[in-house]
């Protein structure tokens, strides 16, 4: 029977600390990022699919915004800590079964304390989208191994991991590392009919997705592939990069915790000696394997510190519970830990004004890309143009974003080849009969594909663009065309 008396604590602590989260994100002054600007302008065209990733970010922060009744940031960033709550309840449920009740609470806090979920608290991403429901299928696929009836065990990992893959398809970790758990444990391996089961729900999950794919030239795919860059070329692109290994581990520390990551360094080393549990080994399984593997990307070519963020759901089930006979590195980890849970929402609200080195922001990234947008529309206004076209990503992110409720119409440039975005695949500029000409923005130096008149240029002293200058130009409707 499941233990159920960790549930109040674990519910009650969860509640502070995401009701500070909340309150923390009201007063954040951080403008919306580049990420977090496309997936809001993927919301506003709900699908089964977009260019870089599947769907579910784009309906959550539609649903959010539809119930908050506004575009601002607060609400276009308030599932992270209310998805993370619940991704930490979850795992709890799994330690309360299969470890105990101090397992349960210590699981609990300590993965709402992890550096990447305070930061994913603050940033609404992909991976907090799918946490919740990768949790969930894990919870469920262990269940189907000590439930006499089944089925609906089954059922529920399939559907889960479905919708764990509709958030990012990291989610597809999961069928690898369960493959390895049930090649070396027959407890961990289901029958045919059970992984049969799994997998038919898991693929009617994300059929929509599959068929919006085939219809879109399997766009999300290859995205994904470039990422893996040398997986296309590896004859040419394969390198051995060192640096980026180091790199990575070194961001790992970052992510996870440098206390936590080195014990779970030290928990798999005892698991290689054979000095662990069957379930702690299983954990492990699901966790270590993925970040190998991303070491062997960033080896061979360069990988990005989130990239195995779906390691610590599993890790964190394994390696807290572990922590609780040693109090002082789980004290040590709880204190480096919370320190950076109280320190990214002071980065968060101070983003504008918080600085190092004399005067450069310590938050620069998230700070500055709506003043250049508006400086874009001050010109617009200026030379009575209502079209803009850009070619940077960046930039039209930020225009469509703070642009929502101005009466301006912005495209992307068009571009020969495979669209390198969203914009240039959905909002490529094809000019209208009606439309004489059009505003264009570039980098100052970059070129302009036909005759043009500069009307203006931007000099950037402030957050995200600081130290360059873009230069606004009134281009013909066929620009394009001349070429």
């Amino acid at each position: 029977m499941l233990e159920t008396s960790w549930l109040r604590p674990a519910l009650w602590w969860l509640f502070l600390i995401t009701a500070a989260r909340v309150i923390s994100l009201h007063f954040a002054t951080a403008d919306i990022f580049v990420d977090e600007a496309q997936y809001w302008f993927w919301g506003q065209d709900l699908a089964f699919g977009y260019y870089s990733k599947p769907p579910m970010i784009g309906w959550v922060i539609r649903l959010s915004v539809e119930l908050g009744g506004s575009d601002a940031p607060f609400w276009i960033r308030l599932p992270g800590p209310l998805l993370h709550a619940v991704t930490a309840l979850i795992l709890g449920a799994i330690t309360a079964r299969y470890i105990g009740y101090r397992a349960a609470i210590v699981t609990c806090l300590g993965y709402a304390t992890l550096p990447m979920v305070a930061l994913g608290s603050f940033l609404i991403s992909t991976d907090t989208v799918m946490f919740p429901f990768l949790a969930g299928a894990l919870y469920c696929y262990l269940r189907s191994f000590d439930e006499v009836d089944t089925k609906r065990w089954l059922v529920g990992a399939g559907v889960l991991l479905g919708l764990a893959f509709l958030s990012k398809y990291a989610a597809l970790y999961f069928v690898l590392m369960a493959s390895i758990a049930a090649f070396f444990f027959q407890t961990y391996r289901p029958s045919a009919r059970k992984a049969g089961i799994i997998l038919g729900y898991f693929l009617l999950t994300i059929s929509p997705n599959i068929v919006w794919n085939l219809v879109n030239g399997f766009s999300t795919l290859q995205h994904t592939l470039d990422n893996a860059d040398w997986v296309r070329d590896p004859g040419t692109r394969v390198g051995l990069n060192a640096g980026g290994l180091f790199e990575f581990l070194l961001s790992q520390f970052m992510v996870f915790g440098p206390v936590l990551f080195v014990a779970l360094l030290i928990l798999s080393w005892r698991a290689l000696r054979g000095g662990l549990t069957l379930f702690q080994v299983f954990l492990l399984l699901f966790s270590v394997p993925i970040i190998l593997i991303v070491c062997i990307q960033a080896f061979l070519s360069e990988a990005y510190a989130n990239w195995a963020a779906a390691a610590y759901l599993a890790g964190s089930a394994a390696v807290l519970p572990f922590l609780l006979d040693r109090l002082g590195w789980l004290k040590a980890s709880f204190i480096v830990n919370g320190s950076f849970c109280i320190l990214i929402p002071i980065l968060a609200i101070f983003a504008g004004s918080l600085r190092f080195g004399g005067d450069r922001l310590i938050m620069a990234r998230y700070a500055g890309l709506d003043e250049l947008s508006e400086q874009i529309f001050r010109v617009a206004e200026a030379n009575d143009q209502t079209v803009i076209v850009a070619h940077n990503r960046d930039i039209l992110a930020d225009l469509f974003y703070t642009g929502r409720d101005n009466p301006y119409q912005i495209f992307a440039a068009p571009y020969e080849g495979r669209p390198p975005h969203h914009y240039a695949m959905n909002h490529s500029f094809n000019a209208s009969p009606d439309t004489l000409s059009a505003l264009y923005i570039v980098q100052q130096g970059d070129p302009i594909p036909c005759d043009n008149e500069q009307v203006s240029a931007i000099e950037m002293d402030f957050g995200n663009y600081r130290g360059k200058t873009y230069t606004v130009h009134l281009i013909p409707a066929d620009c394009w065309e001349q070429r």
